[in-house]
């Protein structure tokens, strides 16, 4: 798992709706990278839901997310608009899980992304990053609100 104070690696990913998301474009915010193991699956399912519920709050708290797995961009546009997400869903598809690979969080075996969450700041640098124990366990909400509060490492 990436470690915080280490840059944020380089990617460019596809969202749900055919826009390209680099880490250039998130220059200058701070955003929250949500890791997940797949669309549909019913954990995956509640995690982002319980997202969808506190955005509002998250982004006036001056954070943007962005949900990354390994499925495509025309899974993600069905899963948003079946659980009505407005977040955007980054495709890691095509090398399949290499950006979750940059980040520490692939899981070779099951070839998927580990659920984890990963603030980056508007430098570019990781400011906090969690993995949850168990592909089962849900990362709550608490936990970006946590970290939100946190300083910025210096």
């Amino acid at each position: 798992m990436i470690a915080p104070g280490t840059p944020a690696p380089d990617f460019t990913l596809p969202d749900q709706d055919g826009n390209t998301v680099s880490l250039a474009d998130l220059k200058g915010q701070t955003t929250v990278l949500v890791f997940y193991p797949l669309d549909f699956s019913p954990v995956c399912t509640d995690q982002l839901n319980v997202y969808q519920e506190v955005l509002a709050d998250i982004e006036a708290r001056g954070a943007k997310l962005y949900g990354i797995s390994v499925d495509s961009a025309y899974a993600h546009k069905e899963f948003a608009a079946k659980g009505n997400l407005t977040m955007p869903l980054l495709a890691d598809f095509h090398p399949k899980g290499e950006v979750a690979k940059k980040f520490g969080v692939y899981i070779e075996e099951r070839g998927i992304a580990g659920r984890a969450l990963v603030m980056i700041g508007p430098d570019g640098v990781v400011r906090w990053s969690y993995v949850s124990p168990s592909p089962l366990e849900i990362p709550g909400a608490n936990l970006i609100f946590d970290a939100l509060e946190e300083p910025a490492a210096a």
